[in-house]
């Protein structure tokens, strides 16, 4: 269903009373607001299948072949979930997130779910490489303060591999401390997919959150926010906006279906001829 009116109303009613403040690097921004995602999603005509009175969130794509799971309360290290799956022609495959994953990156992704695949995906480790990240031969990229880390993984199984990003607490005499957040995309997950949540993790600008909300590491800068929660509140409407638009265009693009053929009259049985 989309987003109502009252529910706009609710994401601009809490922005005021925050304090916005510029966040990066965006690896350690924190989760920020969910419904930078979910509020895309049913702006491109995603249903809820989920009891709407509890925080677990599922969202099944109008053709139903892709679900997203969110699930705050989950036991494990990944609180969303995407899933695609297999069909007659296309393979079937998922990714998923760890809780303080910031919504706006995988915001791209999902956007990039809902609008017609780019003739060229990006290139994620040339994203990487112009966002000053530090490429390896190994196929990994390490964010300027080596806490994010970008791996694209062989798997014996498959010719594509599978693409892992965490971002983890600074090492000790190693590469990698205890881990902050996850992201995994396994099977033949789209390229362009797995592009926009890359690109949008190299992205050097900010993202906004309130001063009380809960980063994902103390090493993060924050500044007074040049933005307005006005300001805020009109880019998420414009953007739920301009995800419609792109919605009807596309299914105008679409060839319309083939005409079905029309019955022929019914004609009563002939008697059966008398003896």
């Amino acid at each position: 269903m989309p987003v109502s009116q009252q529910q706009l109303a609710a994401f601009a009613d809490q922005l005021p009373r925050r304090i916005p403040l510029d966040t990066s690097p965006r690896h350690l921004a924190g989760a920020g607001d969910a419904r930078h995602v979910t509020h895309a999603l049913a702006a491109a005509g995603w249903a809820r299948t989920s009891d709407p009175f509890s925080p677990e969130i599922i969202l099944r794509s109008p053709q139903g072949r892709c679900t997203l799971h969110f699930d705050p309360q989950s036991v494990t290290s990944a609180w969303w979930r995407l899933r695609a799956e297999l069909t007659d022609t296309e393979p079937g495959w998922y990714a998923e997130f760890g809780e303080l994953v910031p919504a706006e990156i995988l915001g791209r992704l999902t956007d990039a779910l809902t609008t017609p695949p780019p003739t060229q995906p990006p290139d994620p480790f040339q994203a990487l490489k112009s966002a000053g990240w530090l490429l390896s031969d190994a196929g990994t990229a390490h964010s300027p303060d080596r806490m994010c880390h970008v791996e694209r993984c062989p798997d014996q199984e498959s010719l594509r591999g599978f693409w892992h990003v965490e971002t983890c607490e600074p090492g000790h005499g190693t590469l990698l401390g205890p881990r902050i957040w996850h992201a995994r995309f396994d099977g033949p997950v789209p390229d362009h997919l797995v592009g926009a949540f890359i690109t949008g993790l190299a992205d050097p600008t900010p993202l906004q959150r309130g001063m009380f909300d809960r980063t994902a590491h103390h090493n993060v800068v924050q500044e007074p926010s040049s933005r307005t929660p006005e300001q805020v509140v009109a880019a998420h409407a414009n953007r739920l906006d301009a995800i419609r638009a792109q919605i009807r265009a596309a299914r105008r693009q679409q060839p319309p279906a083939p005409p079905q053929p029309r019955p022929g009259p019914a004609y009563p049985a002939r008697p059966a001829a008398h003896r």
